[in-house]
């Protein structure tokens, strides 16, 4: 909203999960690279920051940044000028920074494990969003908009009950929206309705994580064929949805010889 709501809404916003970057890969993304600065670099490459110019880059997960790239993103951010890797020269680029984060920053400053300068850098204007237990009134408008959503996706038809919706209210969701995101994907795919029995064997299955196989061991062959199909055929994904691991999945693909 912040982006489309402003004068750049015309240009680009990408998105950067700063969490699922290794830290060897995050500077390239960002800044670019040129043709040889490493090993297997056979192209330039342009990094977020050049692709979002007049834009806006939105640093998801930016507590989880290694503490050597957090120099030099602040530079960037004092001089809003980049240089790619293996570059010699840097250019200038015109671009909104979003950053995220479920991290408690100055706490982490305070424990060295954060930049004190790139903390205050990124604090210009902040905007604190209550954990979902703090808000439950929103939870039965965001599992309808995500019910809808993936029903559309998966070609279903599964309704919320009342009974589902006051479950969803009675948790205290630690993974916040996503994990509230992906019950309802998980449900929207395995369940005919999302009542309260069935939100809390879900729930039950996404926090045990010491049993991965038992996951699925009441669940019928059909579901793992519906899984997939509304996947495509992606195993990782499909194992996310089931609560198992994905060897957990293969050895249950190999038993039913598919």
């Amino acid at each position: 909203m912040l982006h489309r709501f402003s004068r750049r809404a015309t240009q680009e916003i990408v998105p950067v999960d700063c969490g699922s970057i290794t830290p060897s890969q995050l500077e390239s993304e960002l800044f670019g690279a040129v043709r040889g600065a490493f090993t297997g670099a056979d192209r330039d490459r342009v990094g977020v920051f050049e692709a979002a110019n007049r834009g806006t880059v939105f640093l998801d997960e930016i507590g989880d940044i290694e503490a050597n790239f957090q120099l030099a993103l602040l530079r960037f951010l004092e001089g809003h000028e980049i240089r790619p890797v293996g570059a010699s020269r840097s250019k200038p680029v015109d671009v909104r920074v979003i950053a995220a984060t479920n991290r408690d920053l100055q706490q982490m400053v305070e424990e060295k494990k954060f930049r004190e300068d790139l903390w205050y850098r990124l604090n210009t204007v902040r905007i604190a969003l209550p954990p979902l237990r703090d808000r439950r009134t929103d939870i039965p408008l965001l599992a309808r908009f995500y019910l809808n959503k993936y029903n559309g996706r998966y070609s279903r038809e599964v309704k919320l009950m009342d009974s589902g919706v006051r479950a969803m209210q009675d948790y205290t969701w630690p993974g916040n929206v996503r994990q509230l995101q992906h019950l309802v994907e998980r449900l929207t795919i395995l369940a005919d309705r999302i009542d309260g029995e069935t939100v809390h064997q879900a729930l039950t299955a996404m926090e045990s994580r010491e049993r991965p196989v038992e996951t699925l061991a009441d669940a019928e062959e059909d579901q793992i064929r519906r899984v997939l199909a509304a996947t495509g055929g992606n195993k990782s994904k499909a194992a996310q949805l089931l609560g198992i691991e994905r060897k957990t999945l293969y050895r249950k693909l190999e038993r039913m010889k598919l």
